[in-house]
C-alpha cells in the first residue's frame, strides 16, 4: 500500500481487505468463509458476552529481504488456542484449520504485509468466540472462529529501547489455578485498572507478583518477563502465567548460546542481581527494562538506558530468524506460498 507511512506505525487496528471465518455448529467444524465486514452479528445472549466464552491469539508475518512472507511459530498458536478452548470448555478448532485460515487471511492481505526493513509487521488476530445464546451458564452450542490482520508497528512506541515498569500489589492479573495460563480475554479486563494507572504514572507497563503470597514476579501485563543474571536467562514459573511463544524461543536461543536457562520462582527481591530485565511476547518481540519500580516499598531496581547485550543479541537473532535473514535451524517459520 504506496499511502502507508509504514516506518511510522502505530500498534493498533486498521482495516484491510477481508477476514477469514468459520462456525462451528451441530458438532462440526464448517467450511472457511471470506468476509469483507468488519462487524459480528449476534445473539443477545450469546455466552461471549455473559460468560466470557471467549479466546484469541496474536502472531505475525514478516516480508523477509527475499520478498517472500513468513509466518512464526503457527502450530504453536494453534496448539495454545486448543489449550485455551478445552480451558473455558469450547470445541478445539483443529490445527490444520487454523493454519489454512491464517494463511488464507495473509493472502488476501498481502499487499498490507509491510516492506522488509521498516520496522512494522503484518499482526494476525485469530478470536474464537462462543455465539449460541445462553442465560443458563453453561457453554453455548454454537462458535464462531474468526482470522483478521492489519499493519502495524511496535507495541511500545519507544521499539527496542528500555522504558520504566511499575509493581502495585494492589492488584492481580490472574488467581492461582485460575485462567491465567491460557488466552482469555477475561485475564486483560482484570489488567486493564491497574494498566491505565501505570501509564498514567509514567510506566509502559506493571509487573504483577503472585497472586497467593505476593513475593514472586509472575508476568507484566502484556509480556512474559525475563532477567539476565550471570551467563542464565532467568524467567518466572508460576501457576498463573500465559507460557509465551516468544519467551519459549528465547530460551532455546539462550540454550543455544551456552547460557544456563533457568524457570523458576523469582523472589521480588531478586530484581536487584539482574544485570538486564526484559519483558518478551509476540507483540513487542523483546522490550527492554530500564527500571523496575516497587510502589509499594519505594525502591527501583534499574538496569540501564540502552538494550543489555544478552537482549541485543537475543533479539537480533530472533527476528532475523523471523524475517529469513539467518537459518531457521528449528523449523519454526512457515512460508506463505
Amino acid at each position: 500500500m504506496e499511502n502507508l507511512d509504514w516506518k511510522n506505525l502505530g500498534f493498533g487496528y486498521a482495516d484491510t481487505n477481508c477476514n477469514v471465518r468459520c462456525y462451528y455448529r451441530d458438532g462440526k467444524w464448517g467450511e472457511l468463509e471470506v468476509s469483507e465486514s468488519n462487524e459480528i452479528t449476534m445473539h443477545m445472549a450469546a455466552t461471549c458476552l455473559h460468560y466470557g466464552q471467549e479466546a484469541f491469539e496474536g502472531l505475525k508475518a514478516y516480508r523477509g529481504k527475499d520478498g517472500k512472507i513468513r509466518v512464526f511459530r503457527i502450530e504453536e498458536n494453534a496448539r495454545r488456542m486448543q489449550a485455551s478452548a478445552r480451558g473455558i470448555l469450547m470445541p478445539e478448532l483443529p490445527v490444520e484449520k487454523f493454519k489454512e485460515a491464517v494463511f488464507k487471511a495473509i493472502k488476501l492481505n498481502q499487499e498490507y504485509v509491510p516492506p522488509f526493513g521498516s520496522g512494522a509487521t503484518l499482526y494476525i488476530r485469530p478470536l474464537l468466540i462462543g455465539v449460541g445464546p445462553q442465560i443458563g451458564v453453561k457453554p453455548a452450542t454454537e462458535y464462531l472462529f474468526v482470522v483478521f490482520v492489519m499493519p502495524v508497528g511496535p507495541y511500545f512506541k519507544e521499539g527496542f529501547k528500555p522504558t520504566d515498569y511499575v509493581i502495585y500489589r494492589e492488584y492481580d492479573r490472574a488467581a492461582p489455578l485460575g485462567t491465567g495460563t491460557i488466552k482469555v480475554g477475561g485475564n486483560y479486563a482484570a489488567s486493564l485498572k491497574a494498566g491505565v494507572r501505570a501509564h498514567n504514572e509514567g510506566y509502559s507497563a506493571v509487573l504483577y507478583l503472585d497472586a497467593r503470597e505476593k513475593k514472586y514476579l509472575d508476568e507484566c501485563g502484556p509480556a512474559n518477563f525475563f532477567g539476565i543474571k550471570g551467563n542464565s536467562y532467568v524467567t518466572p514459573k508460576s501457576e498463573s502465567i500465559l507460557p509465551s511463544i516468544t519467551n519459549k524461543s528465547l530460551r532455546q536461543l539462550a540454550q543455544d548460546m551456552g547460557m544456563t536457562v533457568e524457570e523458576r520462582r523469582i523472589p521480588v527481591e531478586e530484581l536487584a542481581d539482574f544485570s538486564e530485565a526484559g519483558a518478551c511476547g509476540t507483540a513487542a518481540v523483546i522490550s527492554p527494562v530500564r527500571s523496575v519500580y516497587d510502589a509499594d516499598k519505594d525502591i527501583r531496581y534499574t538496569y540501564g538506558d540502552e538494550p543489555g547485550e544478552v537482549s541485543q543479541k537475543l533479539y537480533n537473532k530472533l527476528i532475523n530468524i523471523q524475517c529469513g535473514c539467518e537459518n531457521d535451524p528449528y523449523g519454526w517459520v512457515s512460508i506463505v506460498e
